[in-house]
């Protein structure tokens, strides 16, 4: 894997960073789109025009693009487009391709392409509207292009998502419930290993042999065999060396996580399941024990990653795969039948969805309803793994004792989670933790705020303004439109009202900007200048950037510089508090302010805490509180240390979204206090 990415990073393409290109390149996966609106796919280049010199080469790279005629592209097709090559932090891509022109289709798909897109897009446009019809290809196919943001949301807080991801717990799953089902059809077990591989076969070629599905399809063989077989100890052997054929066969899988869920899926199903079954079985029928011991098993076990990569955990999680369990092999062997007849008698196969309609509803239903209630949040990485783990292997030591220990973990977590309520009470500014982004909260009362920025995910925007309970904007500040500071409006202004809008005078980029101003057409829309003063509830707003004219700066490293620079920066001043918040404004353009500053409470850090920031700044606003806004293991680098020692030898509290998560900070009397989602203990009073 070391080899294979030095390759790539030392490729021809990789070394025309930043440059822009005539290319001609074939379609690896599917087009998908992601969060911002654009549509991103991996592709492999063969032939790159840039200058005088052209290149031909075979090199995976890394699309993306905003034009919706992507959509049109199939795995082994040909496309030409003008682009912009960008240095890629993806492993397994040489290069990061930008594509802002028209995408010209070179080459027909084949006709085994033709055939399995006719089946896919024959359920996805069949399954109807809503969550359910959204659930149903995503269950079966692996395919969620028809799930909204907000659905997709409430499957991964209910603990659901695997049910519609193509990997290891679903396939285990799947071929599990399939194999449960032969034995009501064939006697002998070689006759089921043998329809169920059948069945597995043709899945896959409908979800597209890509390696995540190799992989699950790995793990998946291993469960049949162990259970085909009854060679329970032979399994494990089995195991390792699945993951070990895998990972040789594609080294980037040692470091993905939907690896880590197969191999946990299935060395759930291997070791837990029969314990499940043996422990049900005693008070309810063994078939509906066998049913429900698989999603229990394999949720129990994924468990420790799936918290280290979200950071929370659920403790609805278990009943709602419990709920959902019965539904899922209905849905997923009907629903296969129906795309396989979906090209050719779709009415046949409407009726056959119209169907399993109902039991997908109850499973969207159970995840919109499991996401309403409160999570358990804890530290991504290596402490929430480490406490999760730590439950799942004392569970399993002590099999004998599952009950007891189930039911006082189960009190323990619903008991932090209570206590762990955020903001929990009173509070005066909010810092929303929504990624690399910004997003700041300043309460007026009644359900009313300011808000400052909207971060670059509306669900998780909407999500904590409603833990915040605003219902209302009475001003809302976008202080430039990097999509990390607009991404999430459409969350912002979902069931809310907005009453004014401050904008920067640099329209740039434009994608971003054209999109701001479609949502916003109902609102008034001021450009404040150097100078301005509002009051808005108890707070008085001094706007002391963007100044009139025009201004020259040199850009700092990377891109961008000039719409950082025309960031609006604001000093708010209350009977209780004072705060600076300046978006990504950065040094040249800091300098300019220093006339204007105060000593603050509260520092909103310019630029996520970057290292380009001016110190004669911060000395000057000198602030109690420095909060910086930032998603964890961010690919720029963000805090920096400098900044970080910086802001520590001028005696500021400094808290950041990507330890501590959200942050609300209390002004009562002068004095400060802040609550974080992450540290539900951890309280700071600052004089």
């Amino acid at each position: 894997m070391s080899l294979r990415e030095a390759s790539l990073q030392s490729s021809q393409l990789a070394a025309m960073d930043g440059q822009s290109a005539e290319l001609i390149a074939q379609v690896v996966t599917d087009p998908n789109q992601t969060t911002t609106g654009n549509y991103s796919f991996i592709a492999r280049a063969i032939y790159v025009h840039t200058g005088q010199l052209s290149y031909g080469m075979r090199i995976p790279i890394r699309v993306i693009t905003p034009r919706a005629t992507v959509l049109k592209l199939l795995p082994g097709q040909s496309f030409s487009a003008t682009s912009r090559i960008i240095k890629s932090k993806e492993g397994r891509v040489a290069a990061l391709i930008l594509i802002d022109g028209d995408v010209k289709i070179l080459t027909e798909a084949s006709r085994w392409a033709k055939s399995l897109a006719a089946i896919r897009y024959g359920l996805r446009n069949l399954s109807g509207d809503g969550d359910a019809g959204a659930l149903i290809p995503g269950m079966v196919l692996g395919d969620t292009a028809k799930q909204s943001a907000e659905f997709k949301t409430a499957m991964k807080r209910s603990g659901l998502m695997h049910l519609v991801a193509v990997s290891g717990a679903n396939f285990a799953i799947v071929s599990s419930f399939v194999l449960w089902c032969m034995q009501f059809i064939f006697r002998r077990m070689k006759l089921r290993l043998s329809a169920t591989a059948i069945a597995l076969l043709c899945f896959i070629a409908l979800v597209r042999p890509s390696p995540s599905v190799l992989r699950a399809a790995a793990m998946a063989a291993v469960l049949l065999i162990a259970q085909g077989t009854n060679r329970g100890r032979d399994s494990l052997p089995a195991l390792g060396f699945a993951m070990g054929a895998v990972v040789v066969g594609d080294p980037w899988q040692a470091r993905d996580a939907g690896f880590a869920l197969s191999v946990m899926a299935t060395a759930g199903l291997l070791l837990f399941s029969p314990v499940i079954v043996e422990k049900l079985s005693r008070f309810m029928p063994e078939k509906l024990a066998q049913a429900l011991a698989p999603p229990t098993a394999a949720i129990v076990f994924c468990s420790p990653v799936l918290v280290s990569l979200s950071g929370y955990l659920s403790p609805i999680s278990i009943i709602a795969n419990l709920l959902a369990a019965p539904a899922v092999g209905p849905i997923t062997i009907l629903g296969f039948i129906a795309a396989l007849l979906s090209p050719i008698a779709p009415a046949l196969s409407s009726i056959i969805i119209w169907c399993i309609r109902f039991p997908a509803g109850f499973i969207a239903a159970v995840a919109r309803g499991s996401a309403q209630f409160p999570v358990l949040t804890l530290r991504t990485g290596s402490i929430g793994f480490l406490i999760v783990a730590l439950f799942t292997l004392t569970l399993w030591l002590f099999k004998k004792y599952m009950k007891a220990i189930s039911i006082c973990t189960l009190v323990l977590i619903v008991a932090l989670t209570w206590m762990q309520r955020w903001p929990a009470g009173d509070w005066q500014v909010a810092n929303c933790d929504i990624g690399q982004g910004d997003s700041m909260v300043l309460n007026l009362g009644n359900h009313r705020a300011i808000l400052i920025d909207t971060g670059p995910d509306p669900v998780l925007e909407d999500r904590c303004l409603k833990a915040l309970g605003i219902d209302e904007i009475s001003l809302l500040i976008l202080s430039h439109f990097h999509a990390d500071h607009v991404g999430g409006i459409s969350g912002a202004l979902k069931n809310r009202t907005v009453s004014t809008v401050w904008i920067s005078s640099n329209a740039e980029p434009i994608l971003e900007s054209a999109h701001v101003f479609s949502l916003l057409k109902s609102a008034h829309i001021f450009l404040p200048q150097r100078g301005f003063v509002a009051q808005v509830g108890q707070y008085t707003m001094r706007v002391l950037w963007p100044a009139s004219g025009t201004h020259t700066f040199a850009s700092m490293p990377g891109e961008g510089s000039a719409i950082n620079n025309s960031s609006i920066a604001v000093l708010i001043a209350s009977s209780e508090l004072t705060l600076f918040a300046a978006g990504d404004l950065e040094p040249p353009a800091q300098h300019e302010l220093i006339g204007d500053i105060i000593p603050v409470d509260i520092y909103k850090v310019c630029h996520h805490g970057s290292r380009y920031q001016d110190s004669e700044l911060m000395r000057a606003l000198h602030p109690q509180i420095a909060v910086i806004s930032v998603g964890a293991k961010n690919m720029y680098g963000h805090p920096a240390t400098q900044t970080i020692d910086a802001l520590a030898r001028l005696g500021a509290r400094i808290v950041r979204t990507d330890i501590s998560g959200s942050i609300s900070i209390i002004a009562k009397e002068h004095r400060l206090k802040i609550r974080t989602s992450k540290s539900r203990f951890n309280l700071f009073r600052l004089g």
